[in-house]
């Protein structure tokens, strides 16, 4: 089984029909899953406050056409969960962002944003996590990353590395602006980081 994960997307429908080109072409059989923050919430976490919205459009960027573009079953990010705390309305969108769950997963893998762990350091990466499965693919800062075991690794696009039978955190990079992604094999339990042009 192949999977194609893609995260951070933060409502660029530009960058992500490049990115689902990308998958169609080098992996037409992959099953998509997404990695949170599909969506960009407009209003900082500055600036919440006790009001809710009941427009969704005024919370949050929605391209015309964006929301056919995803068809993959995605984890729920940070952008996702404040525009949920934020706003009021029986709208549909708003009921699929809730129903999204906040970790899943795919065979040994686990799926989640990041933005739920403590992060540090530079470059910013995860300094607290707790996880009970060899294998997870997460987000959040936007910068495809490896590590085996606690060591972060040198990251090469193009290139399978076999992930098998150890501690492994893959980021797979944004979709926005980097128009980055990852192709996991699970049979031959390597993962690939691709970029689209």
């Amino acid at each position: 089984m192949h999977y194609a994960l893609l995260g951070d997307i933060h409502s660029s429908k530009t960058d992500l029909e490049r990115v689902l080109a990308d998958i169609t072409d080098k992996a037409p059989n992959a099953v998509k899953v997404g990695t949170g923050d599909l969506f960009e919430c407009t209003i900082s976490k500055k600036n919440i406050a006790e009001a809710k919205f009941t427009r969704l459009e005024d919370v949050m960027l929605i391209p015309e056409g964006f929301q056919e573009l995803l068809t993959f079953l995605s984890v729920k990010g940070n952008q996702e969960e404040r525009i949920l705390l934020i706003t009021e309305t029986a709208d549909p969108l708003r009921e699929k962002l809730s129903a999204m769950p906040t970790t899943f997963e795919i065979g040994n893998a686990e799926i989640i944003h990041g933005h739920q762990w403590e992060w540090g350091g530079e470059p910013w990466s995860p300094v607290h996590l707790e996880v009970e499965v060899s294998t997870v693919f997460y987000g959040h800062s936007h910068r495809s990353a490896l590590s085996k075991n606690g060591k972060n690794q040198i990251v090469e696009f193009g290139i399978p590395y076999e992930i098998g039978g150890e501690h492994v955190l893959v980021n797979v990079g944004a979709v926005v602006g980097d128009r980055e992604w990852v192709l996991y094999d699970q049979s031959a339990n390597t993962v690939t980081f691709m970029k689209a042009e």
